[in-house]
């Protein structure tokens, strides 16, 4: 599947280091982001303490990740792009929603574990996965599969497109046509932060949902009514849930920390994928 923007193994390479840089670095801020989604609230889930609490399932999981998010991205734009011209933004849109379903299929199981340990004392990985074996099989590691998919095709759908559409105009007023990596960096930034803000719902409902031990877990619309509706019903499913106690503002729980995050990971994200990009040329 090469192109003439790259191999297999260097999307792969540059995936996964891209992934590894923003997690790794930018832990702290996510961990805080989390306790403040968590149902227990923010004090009760850690605080400031043990920041990188949970980080062992992410050393695990982060490079396959976003190695696969990177194969699945790069080869369906490339593919889509000789055939459909003049869609770009359509055809990023699409290639990143495509890329996010594939991807969580890694993504999840990684991302149950790491919640799990930022907002509870047990943070051993081996003891976090047989209490999911436990109590919910095999099946519990993809618990909110569904919510974590809503909450990333439509921040791709938002990212990706003003990302390549940033990237092209800078390139196009430079005489080589082309982004230098801190170019692209500065650009992920932008559009990871317009993307966070606005989907950041849809991120509280994901993280309720992969915090839930026992009982059924509810879908996205149930979360989001039991953050939203001022008088909790036992039949309420959960994002309008997250109303019930904290109203618009519950929706909204850790959008600074979130905004930062992924403004600043966007950044680490998309500089690492472009340098690493510059740097293996001799992959292709």
């Amino acid at each position: 599947m090469p192109s003439e923007e790259g191999s297999v193994v260097r999307w792969l390479v540059c995936g996964a280091s891209a992934g590894l840089a923003v997690d790794i670095g930018l832990y702290p801020l996510d961990t805080i982001k989390s306790r403040m989604q968590s149902k227990q609230g923010f004090i009760a889930a850690g605080g400031f303490k043990d920041i990188y609490r949970g980080m062992s399932s992410v050393l695990v999981g982060s490079a396959p990740g976003a190695a696969i998010f990177f194969l699945t991205y790069k080869y369906i734009n490339g593919q889509m792009k000789r055939s459909i011209e003049g869609k770009d933004a359509l055809v990023d849109a699409f290639s990143a929603s495509l890329a996010e379903i594939a991807a969580c299929a890694v993504r999840v199981p990684t991302e149950l574990c790491k919640q799990r340990g930022q907002v509870n004392k047990n943070t051993r990985l081996t003891l976090i996965c047989k209490e999911i074996m436990e109590s919910k099989g095999l099946k519990g590691f993809y618990q909110g599969y569904g919510s974590t998919v809503a909450r990333e095709i439509p921040f791709s759908i938002i990212q990706f497109p003003i990302w390549e559409g940033l990237k092209r105009m800078v390139a196009d007023k430079k005489e080589s046509g082309r982004c230098s990596p801190l170019e692209g960096a500065a650009c992920g930034s932008v559009a990871g932060c317009i993307a966070a803000g606005l989907t950041t719902p849809l991120d509280v409902a994901k993280t309720r949902i992969m915090l839930t031990k026992t009982g059924p877990t509810l879908g996205i619309l149930s979360t989001l009514k039991e953050v939203m509706i001022l008088t909790p019903l036992p039949s309420n499913p959960l994002l309008f849930q997250v109303y019930t106690s904290g109203g618009i503002k519950g929706l909204y729980s850790g959008v600074v920390p979130r905004v930062m995050w992924i403004s600043g990971g966007g950044f680490v994200f998309f500089g690492a994928y472009e340098t690493a990009m510059h740097f293996t040329k001799f992959l292709d």
